[in-house]
């Protein structure tokens, strides 16, 4: 239990549906929240609007932590079908370019449209200007475009970006420094996890701040990504982006994917091996849960139970 008063600062990174899936169950509990995400989505919706940064994770996000009517969400995260000239865009996408249009910055737009979503916590861009995802395969391809890169179908060595000198909101710097608690993760590796660190002050801020660091485990492998990766090979791509060794603790799914299904897999989704020996040498603390739900027919993590056992080590 918390002691009441001062709440304690939890900084999570990433982008896409594992994060909002992780937001939404810790935006229940008392703690003061605050979402890194990644702006390296080359989505086509944000890319026919202004030049911007891709808002579509950062949408997704703040849906996640919304405490609006259930109807106001969905029409902020409605995407047009039938319009065709509106066809493909999100309403929630037009909305964050028609507020930066209004305020001139895009940071400044992701706040204002915080109020008017009454969200839990922060949400904050891991960059404040449009930047590109590139990746280097095992084969010396260079593949450009965060949606271009699961493709492929090698394996990739590495990612980076362009420009390489981005300055992150001076915000996000203080916010990581003042950190009790950073968690990375779930979500896709290269194309969500990654990019939040590849900004090189937010690299650096988050390697110097004393705060506990925590990877939040990948339930299956991703194709074209991370194709029968093991947990350790996730934490070594981390590691090797990062520069050096930094995660703290990890949490691993226990639940066996049969018992999910009703039937003994033969097929994917392919879990993450707990390659828990190789683990040991690359992180201090492993710890294994149950914490895969199927929930109409997809494969997440039980945002409840991860956001539960995330407080016990606060």
């Amino acid at each position: 239990m918390l002691q009441s008063g001062k709440l304690k600062k939890v900084v999570v990174f990433g982008g896409g549906t594992g994060l909002s899936t992780l937001l939404r169950g810790l935006k229940s509990h008392p703690v003061d929240l605050t979402a890194v995400v990644t702006v390296a989505d080359d989505g086509g919706s944000s890319g026919r609007l202004l030049d911007i940064p891709p808002p579509g994770d950062i949408r997704k996000v703040m849906a996640a932590l919304s405490d609006v009517e259930p109807l106001f969400e969905e029409m902020f995260q409605y995407r047009f079908k039938t319009v065709e000239e509106l066809k493909g865009h999100s309403l929630g996408n037009l909305m964050l370019a028609a507020m930066t249009d209004i305020t001139g910055d895009f940071s400044r737009a992701v706040e204002q449209m915080s109020r008017v979503l009454n969200i839990k916590g922060k949400v904050l861009p891991a960059a404040n200007q449009r930047i590109t995802l590139h990746a280097e395969l095992e084969d010396g391809t260079i593949v450009t475009g965060e949606s271009k890169i699961p493709v492929y179908g090698h394996r990739i060595r590495r990612v980076y970006m362009s420009p390489q000198e981005v300055k992150p909101l001076p915000e996000t710097v203080d916010t990581i420094m003042a950190a009790d608690l950073i968690v990375f993760g779930p979500g896709s590796l290269y194309t969500s996890i990654l990019p939040t660190i590849l900004v090189p002050v937010i690299r650096e801020a988050v390697l110097a701040c004393q705060a506990k660091k925590v990877y939040i485990g990948n339930l299956a492998t991703q194709a074209g990504e991370t194709y029968r990766y093991t947990a350790s090979e996730h934490v070594q791509a981390l590691y090797d982006h990062a520069g050096k060794a930094f995660i703290d603790t990890i949490l691993l799914n226990g639940t066996d994917f049969s018992t999910l299904y009703g039937q003994e897999r033969v097929g994917p989704p392919w879990p993450v091996e707990n390659d828990e020996e190789k683990l040991q040498q690359l992180v201090p603390q492993i710890v294994v849960k149950e914490i895969a739900v199927l929930k109409e027919g997809v494969l997440m993590h039980d945002s409840e139970k991860v956001a539960d056992w995330l407080m016990t080590l606060l």
